[in-house]
């Protein structure tokens, strides 16, 4: 087995487990429920799960996305977590065998969970933002690009842009328009990526966004103009792509 497939495969096993965690943070926290106490159980009978049910992706093949015990429907939430986070996994090994995408990794599912709270509950943690942002001081004081002072501008233009856009849209329509989540997640991207990507993340994210708004009219269900979008999510998504190009560009 060569070098970048076996770390390819490592990774993509390892980010098949944290997706799981992943998904239970995620269906759990929202709820002010526990992650670390308590044992998984089925959401609508509350039979605890044995080992076998929690292996990651597995589980729900061989259940067919119901629970053994009562049949009721299994949360697609969790193997399309666990499938995200086995697919970041595999992207970091291929494209940067070793250390580095071992760091690419973390940055991806840190993303991931960031992005499906999103999704979920509009909410972007500070906790989980913070952690962002220290692992990706962490992975610049390692020596992986791009170098400190870079990711610092990134870390203080990411923040500073969208909070300007957010403070000029309250000036101007007297309420808020963007999350106050949104500008401390794209700071924290900036540690990450350096200032340089954070021009075609943001076209990025503001693309997927149109795209979502376009696939909606086009079914027919006419979007309001208030309508909330977890642009969050869209930056998180926009990031890691992002990150693996810039990677791969310079090794």
């Amino acid at each position: 087995m060569s070098e970048t497939l076996f770390w390819a495969v490592a990774l993509g096993i390892l980010g098949a487990i944290i997706g799981s965690f992943v998904a239970a943070l995620v269906m759990r926290w929202p709820a002010d429920r526990s992650v670390m106490q308590g044992r998984s159980a089925c959401d609508d009978c509350g039979r605890t799960l044995s080992a076998v049910e929690l292996v990651p992706l597995a589980s729900a093949l061989l259940l067919r996305g119901q629970c053994s015990g009562c049949g009721a429907p299994i949360s697609p939430v969790h193997w399309r977590i666990e499938l995200a986070g086995c697919a970041i996994g595999v992207a970091a090994g291929l494209v940067a065998p070793g250390p580095i995408g071992i760091a690419g990794a973390v940055f991806g599912w840190l993303l991931l969970a960031l992005a499906s709270l999103d999704l979920v509950a509009f909410w972007l943690p500070d906790r989980l933002t913070a952690l962002l942002a220290l692992t990706g001081l962490a992975s610049a004081a390692v020596g992986i690009d791009p170098p400190v002072l870079a990711r610092l501008i990134g870390g203080l233009a990411g923040f500073g842009t969208l909070w300007l856009v957010a403070f000029g849209y309250r000036r101007l329509r007297g309420r808020d328009g963007m999350g106050g989540g949104d500008p401390k997640l794209f700071g924290a991207i900036g540690l990450w990526l350096g200032w340089q990507m954070l021009p075609a993340v943001l076209l990025i994210a503001s693309m997927i966004g149109l795209g979502v708004v376009l696939a909606a009219h086009l079914k027919g269900r006419s979007m309001a103009a208030d309508t909330a979008l977890p642009f969050g999510a869209l930056l998180a998504i926009a990031a890691y792509p992002a990150w693996l190009f810039m990677i791969g560009a310079t090794t």
